[in-house]
């Protein structure tokens, strides 16, 4: 028995214009980087309270689940990545000030010198820990950037080792987060970070 080929029916390009296709990578990361650098870069040139505040508060307004659409897929090394791992911080303290007090106080004593670099009042209580992590992303728009990451991943650290301490599960990625941010800050000190 023989069988008849046909040749196959290709799509002309009006077949392919008519497909609706969803964003292209390499434009949302584009424009996600463009955004973390017109966030750190500018908002620091505004000198403006108002544009400080914003900034602070940017999870809040836009949602961190746009944030983290945004720039949760960035490596550690660059501004939306650093970001992202501040955003995150802050949304974990605020959520959950009583444990990352108790948290940063087992740590606290051991980690002394990240403790200072930190800056949490003493006693660390629920209070003191949101104030310490608004201030630090206060300074995306009003400071060093180097200073934010070096302060937030010395609270970090401090964090880490108190987790170490009473062995909560996932004190490794408190420290990494820790490492990932200081490492950004050699990056921002040096001129590297983008």
């Amino acid at each position: 028995m023989t069988r008849d080929h046909h040749r196959p029916m290709t799509p002309g390009d009006a077949y392919f214009a008519s497909l609706e296709g969803g964003s292209d990578p390499a434009l949302v990361s584009e424009a996600a980087d463009r955004a973390a650098t017109l966030l750190v870069r500018g908002a620091r040139s505004s000198g403006d309270t108002e544009t400080a505040q914003r900034v602070l508060h940017l999870a809040e307004t836009e949602g961190l689940e746009t944030l983290a659409d945004l720039w949760s897929g960035a490596p550690a090394d660059s501004l939306a990545g650093c970001l992202w791992r501040l955003y995150l911080l802050r949304a974990w303290v605020h959520g959950m000030p009583a444990e990352v007090a108790a948290q940063f106080e087992e740590g606290r004593a051991t980690a002394q010198v990240a403790r200072v670099v930190a800056g949490v009042a003493d006693p660390p209580g629920p209070d003191q820990v949101i104030a310490m992590i608004d201030a630090v992303l206060s300074g995306i728009a009003t400071g060093d950037f180097a200073d934010v990451l070096l302060r937030a991943a010395a609270f970090a650290r401090v964090v880490a080792v108190g987790r170490a301490h009473v062995g909560h599960p996932e004190h490794s990625r408190m420290l990494l987060l820790s490492e990932q941010l200081e490492a950004a800050a050699h990056l921002e000190l040096h001129g590297n970070l983008a």
